[in-house]
């Protein structure tokens, strides 16, 4: 008899085949004398449509909601229905004696596997290999630890009810706004908070009035000085006569030093990586979208190896993880990271609980290298920039901490105080991981703050060198600055910046109640590492948000769409209470059926409020444009990457690309140029004006030394459209999919 394997993907499936040796191929399997493998495509089964509940919500008519199924229906997804059958008859075979459960460990990954036995109506015995990398060594040491599969159920029940739940609410609520006010409007838990936040922040921009501020610096010996308000302590006034009546004042004096203050201060290393906070320092430091970032993750995790589960909300590794570490460092200590890693490996290995802690490590443990030998020749440039973030981290978390001495001078002059700091390194500590990554030579000349933040308020630079002083010496003023500024307003959202709000929506919430931002952080705020990527890209792509630059704003449809939602469905309190119970069912504390009995009667409610709201939607961006299916008019949209038309009617669902998005630089201002997909060839087009066909473009490139051909370009595009409709993997996202709810 044998055991039958899951994987979620072919790549997984034929990784773990080799390892338990399983080299015959058969029938969407691969089979040795133990065991049989076979795969998912991520999800093969999902939450059947309305239509399969009955036939008249093929019609999309208000008067038919809500619709609340006593029991959820399962359908194979017919892009994936062949592969099923296989994994079906696979179940049923008669030599195949238990189920091993191996999709991704993780709320998802369980209920990928467990819908498929559901819809097939398998009962075999079920075990569950839960690791959170796909090594050689991982692999065989999660087959000699297999769990029994009960010990799941409650993760299969908390990941239905939140797919029932999403389902209820969802489709109910979309449909509802739709037919009321006769347009494509969608709304979610999550996607319609993540809009309000949006909202409320272009409101607090438009309401800023910027003021403008005055600051003294004063130069002496070398040393630049500060003027500091007595009164305030601030380093700035917005009275520009006080500001001048100081500089003037100062003119031909000197700087009595007051007070010498030395400190030995030191600094520790970030914390390790969890998706999240990966997303949003990629986003910053190379303009990668969560998504990409996720993807690109997923490679190194699945085809490469060489880093842990992406999926992970935690940035603690377990005490079991320690005894490992010096494995994982000569894997990954070769190229850029040679020196480094050999630092640490001539020494023990020191952990503490700044990154290792058994309590705050959850289904998974943060991102770091796995194992598996690293080749980096072998990696995209993109797939280098992702893991050389990743392997800087975990050999930095490694090192000591970096120690210096902050030197701050207190002085006076006729009668005004001043202030001047800097710095002095005496341990680079787990900065000289990052040393050579940032072009530095010298150890003194490294530090981890951000100078340019030091001139809102006009303090005088911290890392300048100082010269040995002591109390009562006097400096002449060689030069004063009067300095000025204006306050400026909150930054618009980007992609790191909402990554970061969706983690910790709190200040967002208007009840300001303490259980449910309590409950909000403890749940990881709106959204899970999982889905932020996704329901950010679907918020583009339903053209309720657009980029400007690496800026979001949110369109015309968005602010209409939050003025006629439900206000229950824009609050993140939404959120934390499912969170909460979903977290209570994982636990075995609550009952699912309890949970959705409570969704039920809440979807009643929301229906009937958008049934009898006042309120109306006009679309802003139509345009002269004639659909040349149904001959209604066209609607001009701003997707993430590329300019379109789209027919207003939702059964219509024609688009059509005017321009998209490049990398290419426009040679007059340098600027990014879009390309224009219309007419016999492409052609480039610059906000400066200017235009270039793509065969000029070409020829321009390659006379440069730095040839492009259409083929690359092709094939970028090709990407970037691929990329777009790559399935969302998780299962209330199929089950809404048609609809393009969160």
């Amino acid at each position: 008899m044998k055991s039958l394997v899951i994987a979620e993907k072919p790549s997984v499936a034929r990784d773990i085949a080799r390892v338990l040796h399983c080299t015959q191929s058969n029938a969407g399997a691969l089979e040795g004398k133990e065991y049989v493998i076979t795969w998912a495509l991520g999800h093969l089964v999902t939450l059947a449509d309305p239509q399969e509940y009955d036939k008249k919500y093929e019609k999309w008519e208000l008067s038919y909601l809500p619709m609340l199924p006593k029991e959820m229906k399962l359908v194979v997804i017919p892009q994936t229905g062949k592969q099923y059958k296989i994994v079906k008859n696979h179940l049923f075979r008669q030599d195949v004696r238990d189920i091993i459960i191996a999709t991704d460990a993780g709320r998802e990954g369980e209920l990928v596997a467990r819908w498929i036995l559901e819809k097939s109506g398998c009962k075999k015995p079920i075990k569950r290999l839960w690791i959170s990398s796909v090594t050689d060594k991982a692999i065989r040491e999660g087959f000699a630890h297999l769990k029994d599969g009960r010990e799941y159920d409650n993760l299969y029940h908390a990941a239905v009810s939140r797919a029932a739940a999403d389902w209820l609410v969802g489709i109910n609520a979309t449909r509802a706004l739709t037919c009321k006010y006769n347009a494509q409007l969608s709304c979610g838990r999550v996607q319609t908070p993540t809009l309000a936040m949006i909202a409320k922040r272009e409101e607090e921009i438009r309401r800023f009035v910027p003021k403008e501020y005055y600051g003294v610096y004063a130069e002496a010996e070398g040393v630049r000085f500060a003027w500091r308000e007595e009164k305030s302590g601030g380093f700035t006034t917005f009275q520009r006569e006080r500001a001048e009546q100081v500089r003037s004042a100062l003119s031909g004096q000197a700087l009595t030093i007051t007070e010498v203050d030395k400190k030995a201060k030191k600094t520790f290393a970030p914390g390790l990586y969890d998706l999240t906070t990966l997303q949003r320092e990629a986003n910053q430091k190379y303009g990668f979208s969560a998504k990409e970032t996720l993807n690109i993750m997923q490679r190194l995790y699945e085809n490469h190896k060489v880093l842990t589960y992406p999926r992970t909300d935690s940035r603690y590794i377990g005490s079991d993880v320690v005894g490992t570490i010096i494995e994982r460092l000569k894997a990954c200590g070769t190229g850029p990271y040679k020196k480094a890693a050999a630092v640490l490996l001539r020494k023990p290995i020191q952990s503490n609980g700044s990154f290792v802690d058994d309590k705050k490590v959850s289904d998974h443990h943060a991102i770091i290298p796995t194992e598996q030998y690293v080749q980096l020749d072998h990696m995209t440039n993109e797939e280098r920039k992702i893991y050389d973030m990743v392997v800087r981290r975990f050999l930095s978390v490694l090192y000591p901490p970096a120690e210096y001495e902050q030197v701050t001078l207190r002085a006076t002059a006729q009668g005004y105080d001043f202030q001047a700091q800097g710095r002095v390194m005496k341990q680079i500590g787990w900065q000289a991981v990052y040393a050579r990554e940032n072009g530095l030579d010298s150890e003194e000349k490294f530090f981890d703050e951000d100078e340019s933040k030091e001139e809102q308020d006009g303090r005088a630079p911290k890392n300048q060198r100082l010269p040995e002083l002591k109390k009562g010496a006097l400096l002449k003023i060689q030069r004063t600055e009067l300095h000025t500024g204006k306050t400026k307003p909150p930054a618009r959202f980007t992609e790191a910046a909402l990554l970061a709000a969706m983690e910790n929506p709190v200040k967002y919430m208007e009840s300001r109640d303490a259980k449910a931002a309590k409950t909000l952080g403890e749940t990881g705020g709106l959204g899970t590492v999982a889905t932020r990527a996704d329901i950010i890209e679907k918020l583009f792509s339903t053209f309720l948000m657009e980029k400007k630059g690496n800026e979001i704003y949110i369109t015309s449809k968005a602010r209409q769409l939050l003025e006629l939602v439900p206000e229950d469905l824009k609050k993140p309190e939404l959120t934390a209470d499912w969170e909460m119970k979903l977290s209570r069912i994982e636990k075995g504390e609550c009952r699912k059926e309890s949970f959705l009995s409570d969704i039920q009667r809440y979807t009643t409610e929301l229906v009937e409020e958008i049934r009898t709201g006042e309120g109306s939607f006009k679309h802003e961006n139509i345009t002269n444009k004639i659909c040349p299916n149904c001959g209604k008019r066209l609607l001009a949209v701003n997707g993430k990457n590329a300019k379109l038309l789209v027919c207003q009617d939702r059964e219509c669902g024609y688009r059509e690309t005017i321009s998209r998005t490049t990398n290419a630089r426009c040679p007059k201002c340098h600027k990014r140029m879009e390309m224009l997909v219309k007419g016999k060839e492409e052609t480039f087009v610059c906000v400066c004006g200017y235009k270039e066909k793509l065969s000029a473009f070409q020829n321009r490139r390659a006379k440069e030394g730095a040839g492009v051909s259409k083929r690359d370009v092709q094939k970028y595009l090709s990407r970037q459209r691929e990329e777009a409709k790559e399935p969302v993997n998780n299962a209330f996202a199929k089950a809404l999919a048609g609809i393009k709810l969160e």
